[in-house]
């Protein structure tokens, strides 16, 4: 069950912005044509999820929006590690069964386990693994115990992460493609989707709205953004804002259509030790979290891609991270430093405000 608002007009939706890593920017707009409408779902994924777009009538809207909703609904039960949900084999099930003996899954959980275990072979290097879970279970742990009581606030033991750190081969996910099944063949292995889930599922969403009967559409699913077709307004691109790490201001614009944009940043989930930050941003190399940046914003076509190279990114040294984003086709990354001076990829500055992109940018 999930729970939305709608709203129709020239006002910018703002209820509850802070929340997310990525605003749209939508200014008012000329009442003729398709209408802009926009709604909210407050419950899946463990965040906000806005849909804007224009449609030739509420129906229309009402309609592409609930489908949107149950498709996010149906996608987080699938993915969610923490719960189990009858008659679903999800993540929770593979990390309380898998190690016992194959799973069989549906398609779509398959397919994105599969995708993720190609993407850390060929691109990753293990910056970003999904086979992790034993590590950060255990910062999850401590990182909650530390938000419900902040003077009891501790790290876990280096000793307690790098035992679980034996346990974090992908190469111990077996997956049977024909079977459609999956096996965890070391026995202590756990999997955690968190650094792609929303992103692939935006994108599977997003893939739905290009087909509906509104093209035109933002959707921010927590900080996941997609830009559908250019907005009916007279403007050839969305507004997308950069958030500043310290606050809930704007500290960039980026105007875009057709494109994924997503932040991965140290202000959102993290606790505080001795007056010290503490992301979820965890390196697989340090079993600390990762502390190059504030926040790593990347654009490309594809949003699950951009989840991965975000949190990759925001776990690599810049240099390095800029080299690796410079080889790639079709990506612009914008990093924000610890001391707040921004620096970006050649290819983000045509999109960027900053860079004199605007709305009809073309």
């Amino acid at each position: 069950m999930h729970h939305s608002t709608f709203r129709r007009g020239l006002s910018n939706v703002c209820l509850l912005l802070a929340l997310t890593l990525l605003i749209p920017v939508l200014p008012a707009c000329a009442q003729t044509g398709p209408s802009r409408y926009s709604a909210m779902i407050y419950d899946v994924f463990d965040t906000v999820i806005t849909l804007i777009g224009y449609a030739d009538s509420q129906e229309t809207f009402e309609r592409v929006f609930h489908d949107m909703a149950d498709q996010f609904s149906h996608y987080n039960q699938l993915f969610d590690n923490y719960h189990a949900y009858e008659g679903v084999a999800n993540l929770y099930t593979l990390n309380h069964e898998a190690m016992n003996a194959p799973v069989q899954v549906d398609r779509e959980l398959f397919d994105m386990l599969k995708w993720c275990k190609e993407k850390q072979l060929t691109l990753s290097e293990d910056t970003v693994n999904i086979a992790m879970g034993a590590v950060l279970s255990i910062w999850h742990e401590y990182r909650e115990a530390g938000i419900e009581d902040l003077g009891k606030a501790q790290l876990p033991p280096m000793h307690e992460l790098e035992a679980a750190a034996q346990h974090t081969s992908i190469d111990d996910l077996i997956l049977d493609e024909e079977a459609l099944t999956v096996y965890y063949r070391d026995p202590d292995l756990r999997l955690d989707l968190g650094a792609v889930a929303k992103g692939y599922t935006a994108q599977l969403v997003a893939e739905r709205l290009y087909e509906s009967d509104m093209p035109s559409f933002i959707l921010n699913a927590g900080g996941n953004v997609v830009t559908g077709r250019q907005p009916l307004d007279g403007r050839e691109n969305w507004g997308v804002g950069i958030q500043d790490p310290d606050g809930n201001a704007q500290v960039e614009v980026l105007y875009l259509r057709e494109k994924s944009v997503v932040t991965s940043g140290d202000y959102q989930r993290y606790y505080v030790v001795d007056g010290q930050r503490y992301s979820h941003l965890i390196s697989p190399e340090t079993l600390m979290p990762a502390a190059w940046f504030r926040s790593v914003t990347v654009v490309a076509e594809d949003s699950g891609f951009c989840d991965f190279l975000s949190t990759k990114l925001f776990l690599m040294p810049y240099e390095e991270g800029r080299a690796f984003v410079d080889g790639l086709d079709g990506v612009e990354a914008y990093w924000i430093m610890p001391d707040l001076t921004v620096r970006m990829t050649e290819g983000m500055k045509r999109y960027a405000r900053s860079a004199g992109a605007t709305s009809m940018t073309k």
